[in-house]
């Protein structure tokens, strides 16, 4: 078996990628890391997700930088990583329930916030990836679509369920007396529920 040495050029063109990559990803990991966390409303997770998605990107890096928009090649590896993990097997047979907690930043989130993020947590993987697709990425519907590897029509119905469910999670819940009970809507307004 013969082995070939690499040449000093083949050092210098493989140089000159591992630095355009790195430098590439320097710069866009904060993006990155903003995308996982929506998809995955968790950081250490978010954190493996982009880790994941980096180590492929990396992997076909002669194909991402020949895309026509690096950045969007970028999302693309992320959010198949993420629905890639979602329907895995070891998605459904692993819960990691011993969480650290993460200590509260300087700015405080706000209860509407804290709601939003539940009940986008809450979605299924395929509609929280359209939603951060649509909304977050600012893509169109062909766009979503073509990411996630299907029609407009399911982006489409993706988001409307998606949406749906989030309308019906975030509805302000009916009053409540002292017993526990809804208050009749006539009695909310004559002040006879209050006790």
């Amino acid at each position: 078996m013969v082995v070939q040495r690499p040449t000093m050029e083949g050092r210098a063109v493989s140089a000159g990628r591992d630095a355009e990559f790195t430098e590439y990803v320097s710069a866009r990991l904060p993006s990155l890391r903003r995308l996982a966390m929506l998809l995955c409303q968790d950081w250490q997770r978010a954190d493996d997700l982009v880790q994941a998605a980096i180590t492929k990107l990396y992997v076909h890096w002669g194909r991402a930088r020949r895309a026509d928009h690096v950045d969007a090649y970028a999302r693309a590896v992320l959010v198949h990583e993420f629905v890639h993990e979602r329907r895995s097997g070891w998605a459904r047979r692993v819960s990691l329930t011993g969480t650290v907690t993460e200590t509260a930043a300087a700015a405080v989130d706000h209860d509407a916030v804290l709601d939003l993020r539940t009940a986008l947590a809450m979605l299924p993987a395929r509609q929280r990836a359209t939603l951060v697709l649509r909304f977050y990425c600012d893509l169109n519907v062909d766009q979503s679509a073509q990411l996630l590897g299907c029609s407009p029509g399911t982006v489409k119905s993706q988001t409307a369920k998606a949406l749906g469910t989030l309308r019906r999670a975030l509805e302000p819940g009916p009053a409540t007396g002292p017993s526990g009970r809804p208050v009749p809507e006539r009695s909310r307004h004559s002040g006879e529920g209050d006790a």
